[in-house]
């Protein structure tokens, strides 16, 4: 007795349709993947904008609570196109703008600089009892006791606008109020708009929504110390 086995392979047209499929099949997770790293890495660049804004708010807030009423404008602060200087007793902060940190041109004549090293500042509270980094613009920061408040990070961080306001002075108390603003984020000035005040849209070709965080952030202190 024999038997005639038919043995039936695939035909081209089959092979195309499979292979068709199984490329579409990888175009679609690696599409997906991409999407998720690109949704992760916005979460981590806003979380590190919103921690480093929350720590100087915080730093402010401390700084300025154990000091006495001061008058804006006046000798305590000051407000220049790369930086500012805000002199609140024991602490002085100082800062440079993230247009200044990017300028390779700007040196210690219009920037706010160690006085040991041609290094820029970010943001920084350092001892300052008799305020004179406030009564003398130019004069170069002393390194000793100098704290950074706002490092780089992964995302290269910086200061990018500060205003204060002086709310009120209760003369009776000894205590003020002061509305603060600033605004911080990274600092690729190719993705920020002109005014540095938020990311480029994607339309634009230097846009980089995914290492691009901008966020202004609003704070009420009050100066409680008594005069000093």
């Amino acid at each position: 007795m024999s038997h005639n086995y038919r043995t039936r392979g695939f035909t081209l047209i089959e092979l195309m349709l499979a292979m068709t499929f199984l490329s579409v099949l990888l175009l679609a997770i690696a599409m997906t993947v991409i999407q998720v790293s690109n949704i992760y890495t916005r979460g981590l660049t806003l979380k590190e904008v919103n921690q480093a804004g929350r720590a100087v708010s915080a730093e402010l807030k401390s700084g300025i609570a154990g000091s006495a009423p001061f008058t804006i404008p006046g000798p305590k602060y000051i407000q220049q196109a790369w930086g500012g200087r805000l002199c609140v007793g024991q602490y002085s902060y100082i800062w440079n703008y993230g247009a200044t940190l990017n300028n390779p041109s700007a040196d210690g004549t219009n920037s706010n600089v160690y006085s040991n090293s041609s290094n820029k500042i970010r943001f920084i509270k350092v001892p300052d009892n008799s305020g004179i980094y406030c009564s003398t613009a130019g004069k170069a920061i002393d390194s000793n006791g100098a704290v950074e408040l706002l490092a780089s990070g992964d995302r290269d961080l910086a200061i990018h606008s500060f205003s204060i306001v002086n709310d009120s002075t209760d003369a009776q108390s000894s205590q003020a109020l002061y509305s603060i603003s600033f605004v911080v984020g990274t600092n690729d000035q190719q993705a920020l708009t002109t005014a540095q005040t938020s990311c480029r849209p994607p339309s634009d070709a230097t846009s980089d929504l995914n290492y691009c965080s901008i966020n202004r952030f609003d704070i009420v202190v009050r100066a409680m110390n008594a005069l000093q």
